[in-house]
């Protein structure tokens, strides 16, 4: 990963959850925030792939894991992994008392096998 790749380590993420799930009502199982403009966006697991679709929609390839404890990048555009990155503006995951799958009382019951695999 090349230190520009549109990369924007000032842009704070768009909150705590899948921007896109919480204007619908929907629900994620992880979470991505976009390197470039920091929207956070839900994985290709959850019903929605929300971040997938803000690359195919914004032409932003990397995305760097919302999950607590976790900072690596995966790049759409190339499908591959990086471990580390530049650090990105805080907060660098959602809250640690969100739960996964989240958010709290919109995950249904039978979760899992909504999950893309």
């Amino acid at each position: 990963m090349s230190e520009n790749n549109g990369i924007d380590p000032t842009a704070a993420p768009s909150g705590a959850g899948c921007a896109d799930c919480e204007a619908t009502g929907g629900w994620w199982f992880h979470l991505r925030r976009c390197a470039a403009c920091g929207h956070v966006g839900c994985c290709d697991s959850s019903p929605g792939q929300h971040a997938t679709a803000h690359f195919e929609a914004a032409g932003h390839p990397l995305v760097q894991s919302y999950e607590p404890g976790e900072d690596w990048f995966w790049d759409y555009a190339t499908d591959e992994l990086y471990e580390r990155g530049p650090e990105l503006a805080p907060p660098v995951s959602h809250p640690q008392d969100q739960p996964a799958p989240g958010p709290a009382g919109r995950v249904p019951a039978d979760w899992a096998g909504a999950l893309h695999r």
